[in-house]
């Protein structure tokens, strides 16, 4: 979202974090260590969490988000908590004029994020959502490498994570987490940045349930077909149902392969096999993080605009729609 730095000329901003998890905590860390910056409130769903971050990271607590979003003395907010909150956290806090970071997905309801975008550009305030996968050593050796394969025809993207036993956690919640192409977003943006549109999606989705709304695993299997007739294969399982964890990406082309198992990688081309290195995954919160205050005092452009993430959010909408009906879904384009 191209705006001109609304804080530049102060010497610190004000952030106030919404969740107390993995994300929140490496963004905590990279704020602390910003002298442009400064971590002023922090809340999340438990007393006891929040209480142990406020320790860990010298920060004040406060007891509901909304709360924290009305704040003052606070100019940007950073949504770090479950994604059926994301949207309505969103909303409150750019009309009170701030500026927001959000983890994907920007909203689990397509409308919801669309109207999102448009309040941000009416307001004139960032709405960067995170898609750290774009910062990734995979990805960006697939951008390096991808001419060549020639013209690629065929993709698959394969995420199991076993695990015995599934945790009660809202990440295997069927309303706190959200359908899971939506919710696991990545899985779908790293083909739309890479390749643009999609035409159709076909998608089937299964859950084993448990009860009070989570369930113990889930598989989703999703058929894209792009406007330029590549067709993308992505899988998305977790839970006590699976055996063994399996991470695969795999490119088809009609000059070599690229394949990915977990953070192996090769290019496989006529004259043979080549392994690919890829950096390592650590820091990319911080990366994006970074990046974000940059952009905030020196207007340095950001690596993704949020129309990005809310054209991926769409497909995974019709996949969504896809595995309710029955059917194939056609995405309207333009």
């Amino acid at each position: 979202m191209s705006l001109t730095p609304q804080i530049s000329q102060l010497s610190t901003i004000q952030v106030g974090i919404v969740g107390t998890g993995y994300a929140a905590k490496r963004r905590a860390e990279t704020f602390l260590k910003d002298q442009r910056s400064h971590l002023e409130l922090v809340t999340g769903h438990t007393a006891e969490n929040i209480a142990s971050f406020c320790q860990s990271y010298g920060v004040s607590a406060c007891d509901t988000w909304e709360k924290l979003v009305t704040a003052k003395n606070i100019d940007l907010v950073v949504i770090c908590t479950i994604n059926q909150e994301h949207g309505k956290i969103a909303k409150l806090a750019l009309e009170m004029g701030k500026n927001v970071i959000i983890e994907y997905p920007l909203s689990l309801d397509i409308v919801e994020a669309s109207n999102l975008l448009c309040l941000a550009k009416k307001q004139g305030k960032l709405l960067h959502i995170e898609h750290i996968e774009i910062l990734g050593g995979m990805h960006q050796a697939v951008r390096q490498y991808l001419p060549q394969l020639g013209h690629v025809f065929y993709g698959r993207y394969t995420t199991i994570s076993a695990k015995h036993p599934t945790p009660r956690h809202w990440t295997y919640h069927h309303q706190q987490f959200g359908f899971p192409l939506k919710a696991a977003l990545p899985r779908i943006h790293r083909f739309t940045d890479l390749f643009g549109e999609v035409k159709t999606v076909t998608c089937h989705t299964r859950y084993w349930d448990t009860q009070d709304g989570y369930y113990h695993a889930c598989l989703c299997d999703a058929q894209l077909q792009f406007q330029n007739e590549l067709i993308i294969d992505v899988m998305y399982g977790k839970g006590d149902i699976f055996v063994k964890s399996d991470r695969t990406f795999e490119l088809y082309g009609d000059q070599g392969k690229m394949i990915f198992e977990g953070i192996d990688g090769k290019l496989i081309t006529p004259e043979g096999a080549k392994p690919i290195e890829l950096e390592s995954r650590r820091g990319l919160f911080a990366q994006d993080t970074t990046k974000v205050l940059d952009y905030l005092f020196a207007g340095k452009p950001l690596y993704i605009e949020p129309d990005s993430s809310l054209y991926a959010l769409q497909v995974a909408d019709a996949a969504y729609q896809s595995s309710q009906l029955g059917k194939t879904v056609t995405i309207v384009n333009g």
